[in-house]
């Protein structure tokens, strides 16, 4: 073969670091902190209404293009009871497989190539992989720590929309810093976005995980962007299934319609019998959401209160289900080598934040943990991690 197989497009991505460090994981025997999925199930009432529906013959078999109509109207009540915003379920609403083929999708049938994508870094690795997949070029804006935070500069935001410049890729509550974008941060995002005429996708999967009083603001709801916006959310990160792959976008027609375009090429459709069980999810009482918040928080501090006893700098997120550290008062500065030395050291899995950034030396001292796991292997993880103190 003259050629290299893999597409230039995707030179650049090889396997990701979850794979790698989960593989670790495994090898050693470490407690992995690293991927970001749930060590127990969700409800039992909707577990057992995706049972329901298979035996019930509901979904076995190729389900509607767009969703199951129960689910789309779901996503609608949520999405107006939870924000005030009204969609059309038939027309505003498209159901995908996962988070993952929403971003996909939405930016495949947004970005023309050469148009550039302004994303928040550091950023999900699907982001990078996504825009070049639509042939757009990537504009980092980069988030920076600043007194136990990472906080978003609106000047550089803003110095980094050019004529060239076809969308800005939102995500919040963001991974994997577990920023909260305020009222007032997302309000100038939209100003932005209305006076240069841009498109706005946001990735809010972690909409229900935001603690100690932090808001989350659709920025679809703040004024001239239901328009411009396309929402991503899904099942898997709110109920803990995240192995059923049911998210979904909301949109007007227009950009509803072109992410389907996109969509129907990928899976086409995915997770009939799931769809059903996420329909009735989304209407579960708020006594669920609100003990799933409660429940993350003191996992939470659990975490964050015994990285900090164990000398790594502790950023307290306010969303998300993820604790960025400073290696640094360790006397470590390569984020990739401690996390590759960790499991051999302390019998933990975690991962290097440099993998969500353009500008590697910038997320070069820090490094993520999944707090989202049984109380008792947190423990075990924080009893483990002393070792490094």
């Amino acid at each position: 073969m003259t050629r290299p197989p893999l597409n230039r497009r995707l030179a650049e991505f090889g396997t990701t670091i979850f794979a790698e460090m989960s593989a670790l994981a495994a090898e050693s025997g470490a407690i992995n902190l690293g991927q970001g999925f749930p060590d127990t199930d969700g409800p039992e009432e909707i577990r057992e209404a995706a049972v329901r529906a298979l035996r019930d013959g509901r979904g076995n078999q190729y389900p509607p293009g767009p969703g199951v109509p129960e689910l789309r109207t779901a996503i609608a009540d949520h999405q107006r009871e939870r924000y005030g915003l009204a969609y059309d379920p038939d027309t505003e609403v498209l159901v995908t497989a996962g988070a993952t083929e929403a971003i996909a999708a939405s930016l495949l049938a947004l970005v023309e190539p050469g148009d550039e994508v302004i994303a928040l870094e550091p950023y999900y690795d699907s982001y990078a992989a996504c825009v070049a997949m639509a042939g757009g070029t990537r504009v980092p804006v980069t988030l920076r720590p600043h007194e136990g935070s990472y906080v978003l500069d609106l000047d550089e935001l803003r110095a980094a929309v050019t004529d060239r410049t076809r969308l800005i890729l939102l995500n919040t509550p963001h991974n994997p810093t577990g920023t909260v974008l305020t009222r007032a941060e997302l309000t100038a995002v939209a100003e932005l976005a209305v006076e240069r005429d841009l498109l706005v996708v946001t990735d809010e999967v972690y909409e229900h995980l935001v603690f100690d009083g932090a808001e989350h603001v659709p920025i679809a709801s703040l004024p001239g962007m239901r328009e411009r916006t396309v929402t991503i959310s899904s099942a898997g990160k709110t109920f803990s299934f995240t192995g059923w792959k049911v998210g979904w976008i909301t949109a007007s027609p227009e950009l509803t319609s072109a992410v389907r375009s996109a969509k129907q090429f990928l899976t086409y459709v995915s997770a009939g019998p799931f769809q059903y069980a996420v329909a009735e999810a989304l209407r579960l009482p708020d006594a669920y959401f609100d003990g799933l918040r409660a429940g993350l928080a003191a996992k939470r501090d659990l975490l964050a209160e015994g990285l900090a006893r164990a000398g790594f700098g502790v950023y307290r997120p306010s969303g998300t289900y993820f604790v960025t550290t400073d290696i640094r008062p360790l006397g470590a500065t390569d984020g990739f080598a401690f996390c590759r030395s960790l499991p051999e050291r302390a019998g933990v899995v975690a991962i290097p934040n440099a993998v969500f950034y353009d500008h590697r030396d910038a997320g070069a001292p820090f490094v993520r943990f999944a707090f989202c796991k049984k109380t008792e292997v947190l423990e075990e993880a924080v009893s483990r991690l002393k070792r490094l103190a």
